[in-house]
């Protein structure tokens, strides 16, 4: 079997991925390292989802609530951390077929694990303040024209109503001087390990009912006041997300608390309506029923596990 092997646990946000990873990393003795770009800044547990401390409790866990607000990161910063840990982790055995557990929604990150990031130029501050800047006071509709007029062969395949993504490709295009499209040559770097990837899914039906009752689970667990302890203006970068955003709205005055709620599940069953679009390009994810318990879904992993040779 290989020297080091890597499960990664993906799916939608509210899939239910995060039992389903503590449950596996008993199973297998092996730490987890969280690839939601999110759960790594500690002020926002609640928002979100990140795993609470008595989850954190049952396996060891990296790379969670590890960053401040006001510190940047990104997917290349998490790709090299990454490759670092795992060099360090004790090798798979036939009792311990796994090294680790990578687990989250944020495909930019577990690609950048699995199969490397294209060399992206560095981005001064002076440009991350200008293209932020540029978000606040035109909003997306900004961001989407700046796209279309720096980079027309990436505005075509974007998700063209997600900032970070607009933000990035303009942040690029303009420390370059050319289309952050002519860096992105899609050429997977080899990893001296092997990866099993699987991804958990459910019914459209049955995932948006998990949203909009976690939604009301977080507002109940003290969302609003988590996002009015770190609500500023102007918003930093890292609280453009789905769950503040619709809050800071509502602080502002400019819709009803009942209005960001409805629009935090609404925008939250969006996002995993693209996170879906995005794993249905990747034709190397083994798909597990979310409706299966969990017994008959490491039973399945386990499996796939003894097809590769590593049970």
């Amino acid at each position: 079997m290989p020297t080091q092997t890597l499960l990664v646990i993906t799916g939608p946000t509210g899939v239910g991925k995060t039992e389903l990873t503590l449950r596996l990393a008993a199973h297998y003795d092996c730490p987890i390292l969280n690839a939601d770009s999110r759960q790594i800044y500690r002020e926002i547990p609640i928002g979100t989802a990140a795993p609470t401390a008595e989850e954190q409790a049952r396996a060891k866990h990296y790379f969670v609530g590890t960053k401040a607000l006001n510190e940047t990161y990104n997917a290349g910063e998490f790709e090299r951390d990454c490759l670092d840990l795992i060099a360090t982790l004790p090798p798979a055995t036939k009792t311990h077929p796994i090294t680790a557990i990578l687990s989250g929604g944020s495909m930019l990150y577990i690609d950048a694990v699995c199969k490397g990031l294209d060399d992206i130029p560095a981005v001064s501050e002076q440009v991350r303040d200008q293209v932020r800047q540029l978000y606040q006071q035109g909003g997306l509709t900004a961001l989407q024209e700046q796209v279309q007029a720096l980079d027309p062969t990436y505005w075509q395949e974007v998700d063209q109503a997600n900032p970070q993504r607009l933000m990035h490709c303009i942040e690029v295009s303009m420390a370059a001087g050319q289309p952050y499209s002519g860096f992105r040559t899609g050429t997977e770097r080899k990893r001296p390990f092997e990866v099993l990837m699987v991804g958990v899914q459910r019914n459209r039906e049955q995932l948006y009912d998990r949203i909009n009752r976690r939604v009301e689970q977080m507002m109940a667990a003290g969302l609003e006041q988590e996002a009015r302890a770190v609500w500023q203006e102007p918003v930093p970068n890292g609280l453009n997300t789905v769950g503040y955003k619709e809050l800071f709205a509502y602080f502002r005055g400019e819709t009803t608390r009942e209005e960001a709620i409805q629009q935090i599940q609404q925008n939250t069953r969006h996002y995993a309506k693209r996170q879906m679009t995005w794993y249905r390009n990747n034709a190397d994810i083994h798909w597990l029923d979310g409706e299966q318990n969990e017994n008959q879904q490491i039973r399945t992993v386990d499996t796939w596990l003894a097809e590769l040779g590593w049970l």
